[in-house]
């Protein structure tokens, strides 16, 4: 069968994005995904995302890392707003439903504009931070984030006792001024560095309020490896709300493969 599928990209990361509001593609298997997504033999994506008809929603983002495994994808979930409204199934204002629960988003000025879900616990028992933003992060702090192997130390903690079964996702980043920082991420599922990672950099800067113990609302400017992005969050005393990840969801091609 042939599949219809487009090619996005949010600062870098990059997915296939397959409309599946019939269902055609319900029984699309694990191997054809990680076939999909491998960069020498297949279409080549950090991820591959079906947009799927739900009731009482805009749309289901069903996100499959490139290893097939399941998560929640923070720059995946914006490419797939900007993909649901090039379809024109979504006004610019949209709810969706995806594996860690409902989202809002609203794309404007060229950006997506998607509402994480509330953080309320930040384990800072330890030099590094860690933290769930809809994928569990571990956050650590250095001075040179460009010189720092973050595919060998991501590899480290991820494989480490402690979460090699549920594997975690590990940053590395530098605050550069009061209100920017810079990271680089290492992706579980994708077992390498990504040139950026929606939940990452939300996670990274909620750790990074955490530390600097900002109050009230707050915005930082992230610089990624594929790209800026910016986090707004609200910190109180019970944790993090309003938190909203706001960055660019651009079409790269259309393409046809046969599975």
């Amino acid at each position: 069968m042939n599949l219809h599928f487009v090619k996005y990209q949010g600062t870098g990361n990059d997915f296939i994005l397959i409309d599946n509001r019939s269902g055609e593609w319900d029984s699309l298997s694990i191997s054809t995904i990680q076939k999909l997504c491998d960069r020498r033999f297949g279409v080549g994506a950090d991820g591959l995302i079906k947009i799927n008809s739900l009731p009482g929603t805009d749309f289901e983002v069903d996100y499959y890392n490139s290893d097939g495994s399941k998560s929640f994808c923070g720059n995946g979930a914006r490419c797939s707003v900007a993909f649901a409204h090039e379809l024109g199934i979504t006004a610019n204002a949209v709810s969706f439903m995806a594996i860690d629960g409902m989202h809002e988003a609203v794309k404007k000025d060229g950006l997506v504009f998607l509402k994480m879900n509330d953080v309320s616990e930040i384990d800072t028992t330890q030099k590094e931070f860690v933290l769930n933003t809809g994928s569990p992060h571990f956050v650590h702090f250095t001075e040179n984030v460009a010189d720092f192997d973050i595919v060998a130390y991501g590899k480290q903690i991820r494989y480490s006792d402690k979460y090699k079964d549920e594997g975690i996702n590990v940053n590395a980043i530098h605050q550069l001024e009061e209100h920017a920082f810079e990271i680089r991420t290492y992706e579980r599922g994708v077992e390498d560095e990504t040139l950026s990672c929606g939940t990452g950099v939300t996670a990274a800067a909620l750790a990074l309020g955490e530390k600097n113990k900002v109050t009230g609302d707050f915005e930082y400017q992230v610089k990624s490896q594929g790209g800026e992005l910016s986090v707004k969050f609200t910190r109180t005393d019970s944790g993090f709300t309003d938190i909203w990840l706001i960055g660019p969801a651009v079409a790269v091609f259309k393409g046809e493969v046969n599975v």
